[in-house]
């Protein structure tokens, strides 16, 4: 088994790219090089600079592969399909100029939705037209990736948005052709949201193409939970500890990639708030120390 080790500019507390927060991404990729690891996700698009060749430099400068990009948008909402589209053309060409692989399809934070992350039996779910639409945009997406760009497209689920729970997740699996879509597993989120990592990753191993790995404090999401708070609030609050630090059973998420061969790169997301974590490189150095401890090479 082969498993690498990336790091994404989330872990600096960058969630959209045009924050006036958000650090420089010269430093994040400093950092994330200096804090030993030797690949990072794109961000959000428009980050990062968008002319491969000033990107593409300053990759080789510190010695970093992209890994992969995230887009992050309302697949939920159909009156968002132009901003979808645009971010997920434009995200594919920079993942195609630097021979990265991830696409990764996530549904933003719906209002509809906000409220009950994390308590599944609450959630308001799409009537069958609305669920038919919505799954038709994420593989719409997910095939212009596969197909125009020859990335690998997979679905993460996330915290707030319309893809959030476990039966949600598998409900979409069974309707789409693996062959367009895969799963991009987030351990962080599955364990927001109420369920086992590791037990997912055993049943859903082969159809894993990417990991994302995250930790959760489980008194920081109570809190969240009883409290409805915002999403970006809990980051706020810090619900995303350093790895070891919170519930997630890594361990035995290690032994069940393990047991089915897995073979790929797993990313770090340890998303906060830009300005209130005092020290992301030594999170992230400490999150990279801990993966090693537990067996990551």
């Amino acid at each position: 088994m082969t498993i690498r080790i990336g790091n994404a500019p989330c872990s600096w507390g960058v969630e959209f790219a045009g924050d006036p927060r958000n650090p420089d991404w010269r430093d994040v990729l400093r950092d994330c090089a200096a804090a030993g690891y030797r690949g990072i996700e794109l961000g959000p698009v428009g980050y990062m600079p968008e002319d491969p060749q000033v990107l593409a430099e300053a990759l080789d400068a510190h010695g970093l592969h992209l890994i992969g990009g995230v887009v992050f948008r309302p697949f939920h909402d159909p009156d968002a399909w132009d901003d979808v589209l645009d971010a997920a053309r434009r995200t594919c060409a920079a993942l195609k100029a630097h021979g990265a692989e991830h696409l990764v399809l996530i549904d933003a934070i719906s209002p509809r939705r906000a409220p009950t992350a994390g308590r599944a039996a609450e959630a308001e779910q799409m009537d069958s037209a609305e669920w038919a639409a919505f799954r038709d945009r994420i593989v719409t997406i997910a095939r212009m990736g596969t197909e125009d760009y020859g990335l690998t497209a997979a679905i993460h689920a996330h915290a707030a948005g319309f893809m959030d729970f476990e039966p949600e997740l598998e409900r979409l699996l069974d309707e789409v052709d693996e062959r367009s879509l895969r799963i991009c597993f987030d351990t962080g989120h599955h364990a927001y949201a109420g369920f086992d990592p590791a037990a997912f990753v055993r049943r859903h191993a082969a159809r894993i193409s990417y990991m994302h790995f995250k930790d959760i404090d489980p008194a920081v999401k109570a809190r969240a939970i009883d409290n409805r708070t915002g999403f970006y609030d809990a980051c706020g609050q810090g619900i995303f500890c350093n790895l070891g630090d919170g519930e997630v059973d890594f361990p035995a998420v290690r032994q069940a990639l393990l047991d089915a061969g897995f073979s790929g790169w797993c990313t770090v997301e340890q998303d906060c708030d830009p300005t209130l974590d005092p020290d992301p490189l030594g999170d992230a150095r400490k999150n990279r120390d801990y993966l090693t401890s537990i067996g990551f090479d």
